[in-house]
């Protein structure tokens, strides 16, 4: 069990200021925490953002954050300066500005990737494009996707969206359903889908569905409810991806080309007024099972593998975060089976939103908050 030595929970949470202010140095917050691979110190590196969605880490020590109202922040030197030159983005609901990656070739080309919601074609929809960084300044943006058709305007759920990258090059973005469950399963729409693009947005010619006249080219996968984690495993080539159940089945799971994962005829989770959605997953074998669940609902959202030196006992382990029940859930896994789960920060700083591995070797997360942060974990023995 996670314990916080010589401070509560709720002691840690009073701590977090309710003003805007960067932090010109790392705070560390609280007292050593205590988890099964040893003791840790939680440091907020910077606060007052809202509700930040994404971050990433550029080779210049800088670090970009996303704020889902439709900010992109640009943080150096523990100062914060809002990046100029993004897309319209339309913040309602869920959406908004959400994740930010660079190229996997960054430092040759300069590509930054977004997602973000847009208005357009009557509804609001996920976007993907790419600009470029001059200075505090987003140029030569370009949209590379748009899902067809948008959502409805007055649903303002599920519109994911991660963004990955493999070995290939090729990206893959994860797309909600906005609400319209049913499309889900319809291949003429990209609603719950995974897709998979070159990087400049070509639909790539292997793709599962790009000869059939009734699907969409760009579909990977589908029967996806809302998933709001992605990471890729480049030592076995694996995609995994964590997504929201309704009331309860939240679910982990491996990405296969052409796969059908379910929603809504086959889920865990239950309508949130009451009775069952579909049937059990083992009960459907056209799905793919998901690898690990959780019921009731921890409400999914980043994931991670840690392939830092700052904790060796981590190496290999698949980090999620948690919005509803606030914590982030460590995985060990044995191949493509999750064999245990400790549950890191439970109710201590609020709703975890993004996680990464540091370049620094650090586990970096953000908090879905109104007055949000940015905030790591380190070793205790660093300080």
């Amino acid at each position: 069990m996670l314990m916080i030595k010589r401070a509560t929970a709720l002691t840690v949470l009073a701590l977090l200021p309710a003003t805007f202010a960067s932090c010109a140095s790392p705070e560390v917050i609280g007292d050593v925490i205590e988890s099964e691979e040893g003791d840790l110190r939680l440091v907020k590196v910077i606060e007052g953002l809202s509700h930040p969605w994404g971050l990433a880490f550029l080779p210049d020590d800088r670090l970009l954050v996303t704020e889902r109202p439709g900010r992109l922040q640009s943080i150096a030197g523990g100062e914060m300066t809002e990046v100029s030159g993004l897309p319209d983005i339309t913040s309602m609901g869920q959406g908004g500005l959400m994740d930010v990656v660079p190229h996997p070739n960054y430092e040759d080309n300069g590509w930054i990737y977004l997602t973000y919601a847009a208005t357009y074609d009557d509804g609001v929809g996920t976007r993907l494009g790419r600009g470029r960084l001059e200075g505090n300044s987003l140029v030569d943006f370009e949209q590379l996707f748009q899902m067809d058709p948008p959502g409805r305007t007055r649903s303002g759920v599920h519109f994911g969206s991660r963004v990955i990258f493999d070995n290939d090059g090729y990206l893959f973005m994860s797309i909600g359903e906005r609400g319209d469950r049913n499309r889900s399963q319809q291949l003429d729409s990209h609603h719950g889908t995974t897709i998979r693009l070159h990087d400049d947005g070509r639909v790539p010619t292997d793709n599962p569905f790009v000869d059939r006249e009734d699907a969409k080219p760009e579909i990977w996968s589908y029967g996806h409810r809302n998933a709001q984690g992605m990471a890729y495993d480049p030592e076995n080539n694996r995609i995994w991806q964590n997504e929201h159940g309704p009331r309860g089945g939240d679910k982990l799971t491996l990405i296969i080309r052409g796969a059908n994962y379910g929603w809504p005829l086959a889920t865990y989770g239950e309508e949130y007024r009451g009775g069952t959605i579909g049937v059990d997953p083992g009960d459907f074998p056209e799905a793919v099972y998901p690898v690990h669940d959780w019921t009731p609902s921890i409400a999914v959202s980043g994931l991670a593998f840690y392939d830092g030196d700052k904790f060796p006992g981590w190496r290999g382990n698949l980090f999620n975060g948690a919005l509803r029940q606030e914590h982030i859930a460590r995985l060990v896994l044995d191949g493509e089976k999750v064999v245990h789960e400790e549950r890191l920060l439970r109710n201590a700083v609020g709703r975890i939103r993004d996680v990464r591995s540091g370049p620094d070797g650090h586990l970096w997360f953000l908090t879905d908050e109104p007055n949000g942060g940015i905030y790591r974990l380190e070793p205790a023995a660093e300080r």
